[in-house]
């Protein structure tokens, strides 16, 4: 609480540590002041909870078929109803709920770090390199990042691991380009001098200043992308050319229930209001993380 009260009397915390922690108890105090943060951050929490705990949560097998249930409607026994080959869909969007987190976590391990390093390298050094990046980067982001997923899953062919490739290689070029425009503006920096003087190299400033400097935008733009990311993923399933039946996945989930809309609604509304629900909170959070690291702030 001493760290605390420092910073917000903007004392001279006693150690960085107690500086870090009061910064961090500002940043949390401004982001739960926001009730649409805290809606959005509770249903991702939610999400991660409801994958993790899915076999606690249902008795039913989600692929198990049973043929004397099919088309139920939401009662008592099935809460969300049943499929035309009698799965239970609350099981089913349970465990999808894995295939959309394993999905989200796949392309941002892949397409952030990506993207900031090429962002970082190509606004410090400038130059040759930066107009080389930055061509390719518009090559890609001069396509509809859908047309270009669902032309390089056409390529590698269909299946959850293509589409997680596909769409970490069209995800990655407006973090570099976020990371370029934030490089641009630290590299003429006083501390960046400092460092040059110092005897730091240039690659040695880019990984250890100039970067960490980027990454809290990257963070928030990373967040608000999830919803994106989501709903191509989706696209994909509802294509066939994401996760392969049985597979529980929510795109294609609608894609099989699309043709019982009108008589058993809830076939395809089910898994469409989860990817409803959870694009929702991806914004939200994203939001409510932009104004907490904004750097004007």
């Amino acid at each position: 609480m001493t760290a605390m009260r420092a910073w917000l009397l903007d004392e001279a915390p006693a150690s960085p540590a107690q500086a870090a922690m009061g910064r961090a108890y500002v940043a949390w105090r401004d982001f739960a002041a926001n009730p649409l943060a805290l809606t959005g951050l509770i249903i991702v929490l939610l999400l991660v909870a409801l994958a993790v705990l899915a076999p606690l949560l249902t008795a039913h097998d989600p692929y198990a078929q049973n043929l004397d249930d099919r088309l139920l409607p939401p009662g008592a026994a099935h809460w969300l109803g049943t499929d035309q080959l009698g799965r239970d869909i609350l099981a089913r969007i349970l465990y999808g709920a894995r295939i959309t987190l394993m999905i989200v976590g796949l392309v941002a391990v892949i397409a952030a770090p990506v993207g900031l390093v090429v962002g970082c390298v190509s606004g410090y050094f400038g130059g040759w390199l930066d107009v080389v990046m930055m061509r390719v980067t518009d090559v890609f982001l001069a396509f509809p990042r859908l047309i270009l997923a669902l032309a390089l899953v056409a390529a590698l062919g269909p299946g959850i691991e293509n589409a997680v490739i596909a769409l970490a290689l069209t995800a990655w070029p407006p973090y570099a380009r976020l990371a370029r425009a934030e490089a641009l503006t630290i590299r003429g920096r006083e501390f960046i001098d400092a460092a040059r003087m110092q005897g730091a190299t240039a690659w040695g400033i880019v990984f250890t200043q100039v970067m960490p400097l980027c990454t809290s935008s990257l963070i928030v733009r990373l967040t608000l992308d999830m919803a994106g990311i989501i709903l191509i993923a989706a696209g994909l399933g509802f294509l066939g050319l994401g996760a392969q039946p049985p597979a529980p996945e929510w795109g294609a989930m609608i894609a099989a229930g699309r043709q019982y809309l009108f008589d058993q609604w809830w076939v395809a509304t089910m898994p469409g209001l989860a990817i409803l629900v959870v694009s929702l909170g991806f914004n939200l959070l994203g939001d409510g993380l932009r104004d907490v690291l904004d750097p004007r702030r």
